[in-house]
């Protein structure tokens, strides 16, 4: 047994120099990758009351908030005169004061709705507030909503799948509202992609899509795991409702 341990010694050394080296290397990042968003308290303790679907509905929401947040910065962008109704901020500023500061996602700006109703009043013809502020706050509460009421998970959280794909249709029936919904002039409410003979820009279509794409996955992963069917319905999204949860 000596003797075995002796010969292996070359082969110990060679993996704890590899295991050192690869430790000590640093990777420097393609500055075009996409940044994953790290989760803020990542202690011992915390982490210990999460299972592996926690963890996994961690990243996804923290993910698609992320996502929220970008989109705001760009419809504000496409769309000034909403930013304009309420601020002199900058895009990112006001972005991130509503996505950061502490508020209960209630805002007097837009009459403190929240959800689908948030969303639809985004949409009214009669609106004439700030229909981005409107829209993006809806989709963060419905999500918010959808996961039962809360952005961190532990062991003792439970998530619908049902609600979670209701969710991913509700997000459609929005990306189907921000390309066809118009004024009484035939202008679309609030710009998003970027059609025309000299540019086609579906960076809106496709970050949406990415939103629908990671909650249908979760819905699928959190209905196997919890052994709960879903319950699939069809309907034209010109004439979608809002699924509830």
């Amino acid at each position: 047994m000596i003797l075995k341990l002796q010969n292996s010694c070359p082969l110990l050394v060679l993996i704890t120099v590899a295991l050192f080296l690869a430790a000590c290397t640093t990777t420097i990042p393609d500055k075009n990758s996409k940044h994953i968003p790290q989760q803020s308290d990542r202690n011992l303790l915390s982490q210990l009351g999460k299972s592996d679907i926690d963890r996994l509905a961690d990243v996804e929401m923290r993910e698609n908030t992320q996502i929220l947040s970008m989109l705001m910065t760009k419809l504000y962008k496409r769309n000034p005169r909403e930013l304009r109704k309420n601020t002199t901020a900058t895009a990112e500023d006001a972005v991130k004061s509503i996505f950061e500061n502490q508020h209960g996602w209630r805002f007097k700006e837009i009459g403190e709705v929240q959800g689908s109703y948030a969303i639809q009043q985004a949409f009214r013809p009669d609106y004439e507030g700030d229909r981005v502020m409107s829209l993006i706050v809806g989709l963060q509460t419905m999500l918010i909503k959808a996961h039962g009421g809360k952005t961190e998970f532990y062991f003792t959280d439970t998530i619908e799948p049902q609600n979670i794909f209701n969710a991913a249709r509700n997000v459609e029936i929005v990306v189907w509202q921000l390309s066809n919904a118009r004024d009484d002039k035939g202008q679309l409410k609030l710009l998003t992609n970027e059609l025309n003979d000299h540019e086609r820009n579906l960076s809106f279509e496709r970050e949406f899509g990415k939103i629908i794409g990671s909650l249908d996955l979760f819905a699928i992963t959190l209905s196997e795991k919890l052994q709960r069917g879903i319950t699939r319905v069809v309907q034209t999204l010109s004439t979608a409702l809002f699924l509830p949860f």
